[in-house]
């Protein structure tokens, strides 16, 4: 996967995910990105149980999250996530939460992330996974 293989994720906002302002609270922007991510791996053919089934776990290490303006109840936005960078132990998506119909910027994020075995011990970026992204 390169920058320019962006992998797009659509949704709507749910009352529910809302705060007292009447805006999305800034939590629900960190499942949003989930979602984008998890676009990525089934564009790729995975599934975290797949992942699971070889042997392997993809883990947030760090998220940084720029908030830019705010998403409303029954706004359409499309989470855009592609690689940012990579290297032998972890990666980095970069992921944007966009709001349509005009592609209002309502958050960037840059995720790295990690593999880790069935125990949770930290192990090198598996090559099935290198290889289905592209690196």
């Amino acid at each position: 996967m390169k920058e320019q293989d962006i992998v797009e994720a659509y949704l709507t906002v749910r009352t529910y995910e809302c705060d007292s302002y009447g805006h999305v609270n800034n939590a629900v922007y960190l499942n949003y990105l989930e979602y984008g991510r998890m676009a990525v791996l089934e564009k790729n053919g995975f599934s975290l149980a797949k992942l699971k089934q070889m042997g392997a776990i993809i883990v947030v290490r760090r998220i940084e999250i720029d908030y830019k303006a705010p998403a409303r109840e029954g706004d359409r936005l499309v989470v855009r996530t592609y690689l940012k960078d990579h290297n032998k132990m972890k990666g980095i998506f970069s992921q944007e939460i966009l709001k349509e119909p005009d592609l209002t910027l309502l958050a960037r994020a840059d995720v790295t992330w990690v593999f880790t075995d069935l125990q949770g011990k930290l192990i090198p970026v598996p090559q099935f996974f290198r290889d289905a992204l592209g690196f």
